[in-house]
């Protein structure tokens, strides 16, 4: 049995480029939800292909509710809605491998889309010392639940970022980053050759390797978390969280026993971040 869980995040997939293309509500994002949802479904049949018994999808963006569950592969089960306890991440601990689809690179980096749960405010983040973003936060999650990421998906940039983080993963650039808001991208036929190709092979050479379902067990480690804010007052707002601490003049850090724990620490201090943004004046 090889039980395959995809992360799917949404400024990622093909064809997105711009802030609404994912905002909830607007007409781009009504636009870019069957591409989303395409880029999943390709992403599946390569999964089964090459030998995925099950494939469990966790819509990961912002209110989770994005993907077209009348339009998935019939053979992929649906985990959607907010407030899940491990978030993105979410249905690991029934995984033996992971996907990251439709994800992106981080606060402060070049890059599609890029940023860290806030689309402003967060300018740098840091991870043990290394520039971090999602990717590299959930990868630590899923390492700490042993199981490891066989293919990441998104623009060039986060291709390229992956191989820090998840060195043993097979990537799709779906597109090519010329700016924030702009990239070369391709049409969604040939984003879900490439996909289907992928899972496949991801597939095929994690089942080469072993029982995908050995050794594994939960592990943990402490990690040090830093996030650097555009404004003091973010700041000053999230030292109210207990655990963290002021490190320099916009930035906050704190460390937490396993990377679960931080990342839900990390969660706590970029909604209260949020929180406390003026609309006209952040």
């Amino acid at each position: 049995m090889t039980r395959v869980l995809v992360s799917a995040d949404m400024e990622g997939a093909t064809g997105v480029t711009c802030p609404d293309d994912v905002e909830p509500g607007t007409a781009s994002w009504e636009r870019m939800r069957p591409l989303f949802t395409g880029d999943v479904n390709a992403t599946v049949e390569g999964l089964l292909a090459g030998g995925a018994t099950e494939v469990l999808v966790n819509d990961a963006h912002y209110t989770q509710r994005n993907l077209l569950l009348e339009n998935l592969d019939p053979r992929a089960r649906l985990l959607t809605g907010r407030h899940k306890p491990l978030g993105m991440m979410a249905g690991i601990d029934l995984a033996d491998a992971v996907v990251f689809l439709g994800y992106h690179t981080g606060a402060g980096e070049q890059g599609v889309l890029s940023h860290t749960y806030l689309g402003t405010g967060l300018t740098a983040f840091r991870i043990d010392g290394e520039p971090a973003d999602e990717g590299r936060m959930n990868a630590l999650i899923a390492e700490e639940h042993g199981v490891p990421v066989v293919l990441v998906t998104g623009d060039d940039l986060t291709c390229q970022a992956a191989r820090l983080w998840a060195p043993g993963a097979l990537a799709v650039a779906v597109k090519e980053c010329v700016s924030r808001y702009a990239a070369i991208c391709l049409p969604p036929g040939r984003s879900a050759e490439l996909l289907r190709a992928q899972a496949a092979e991801a597939v095929r050479l994690l089942r080469a390797r072993s029982d995908p379902a050995e050794g594994r067990g939960i592990t943990s480690r402490p990690h040090r978390f830093e996030l650097d804010f555009h404004a003091p007052h973010l700041t000053a707002a999230v030292l109210a969280v207990p655990t963290v601490e002021p490190n320099g003049p916009r930035g906050v850090a704190f460390t937490a026993p396993n990377a679960t724990t931080a990342a839900r620490t990390f969660k706590v201090c970029t909604t209260i971040a949020g929180a406390a943004m003026e609309d006209h004046f952040d």
